[in-house]
């Protein structure tokens, strides 16, 4: 990726950052130190990638209200944070790192960082129901808060993470795999891109060729990040390297091989990027920024 790629994305985070920390609870009050974990891991950075694709898709799309998405951007960077206070537990992953700084049951201890988890997860839902008005926008307002409720959870992420744990120390197919990668990882990016459409007023079959975009990206991203986990750093992936073998983890790579999964990254990329090229409305950055996740360049 070139410098100037580099500098857009930094600067589309940090003027993100600036979003979500308007968001953020005030650290007050006699719940003060779960509201201290909640903040800590949500101001650990990163480059707030789905924020983003979610605010690219909905300008892609004519979006131009700022109070409608982004409540909605937040919500999903507060629903991805839980998600990797809760991986980074010792039950899971046992992480003491994530984005190079300690993980919040290290600095908070481990009750009150699944309290953090849970009050992140409850906190994002409060936060997208900002958006509404009470006027004729809450139609389409109701349409992404539905997908906001069903992506994550137990027919989405948390299905595919319980997929994964219940899988530790098993051999598994590949269409297991699949099915955890698919719901673990590109749900999340589903999400993010089809709320971006609907609240730009996309059309059904528009919002259908996100979802499916979204779900090829986030494999190619998964599978690059299995490979990363095994020849990367722990500047490149934001937590330590080998934490999957440790965890006797299924990966793409342990299953397919190491030349099998880089050849799959490369599939799954050109898949996507073939069907966003279908679409009658453009998004330059978007496209770059696509191509980027499942490269994972820096």
């Amino acid at each position: 990726m070139d410098n100037s790629m580099k500098d857009q994305i930094r600067q589309k985070a940090d003027r993100i950052e600036s979003i979500l920390s308007s968001f953020l609870p005030e650290e007050t009050g006699y719940q003060k130190p779960v509201i201290s974990a909640m903040n800590y891991t949500m101001n650990a950075g990163g480059k707030r990638l789905r924020p983003m694709l979610m605010e690219e898709t909905y300008l892609m799309f004519g979006g131009t209200d700022r109070d409608m998405i982004e409540p909605f951007m937040a919500a999903i960077e507060m629903i991805h944070t839980y998600s990797l206070i809760h991986d980074d537990l010792p039950a899971l992953d046992n992480d003491d790192y994530r984005r190079g700084r300690k993980t919040a049951h290290i600095v908070y201890g481990e009750a009150m960082a699944i309290l953090a988890g849970d009050g992140l997860l409850n906190y994002a839902f409060e936060t997208a129901s900002k958006a509404f008005r009470g006027d004729s926008r809450d139609s389409v307002i109701g349409r992404a808060f539905q997908v906001l409720a069903a992506k994550p959870g137990i027919y989405g992420m948390i299905g595919g993470q319980t997929a994964d744990v219940a899988d530790e120390d098993k051999d598994i197919t590949l269409d297991e795999l699949m099915f955890i990668h698919k719901n673990k990882t590109s749900a999340l990016i589903e999400c993010s891109m089809m709320i971006g459409a609907i609240l730009a007023g996309a059309d059904q079959e528009s919002i259908r060729t996100m979802e499916e975009i979204a779900e090829k990206i986030g494999l190619a991203f998964q599978i690059r990040d299995d490979i990363l986990d095994i020849t990367g750093s722990q500047e490149e992936l934001g937590k330590p390297v080998g934490s999957d073998e440790k965890n006797n983890k299924n990966t793409y790579v342990s299953i397919k091989g190491l030349d099998r999964a880089t050849e799959d990254v490369l599939r799954y990329t050109r898949e996507a990027i073939d069907l966003f090229d279908t679409l009658p409305c453009k998004n330059a950055y978007l496209r770059r920024l696509l191509l980027y996740l499942s490269g994972r360049d820096n």
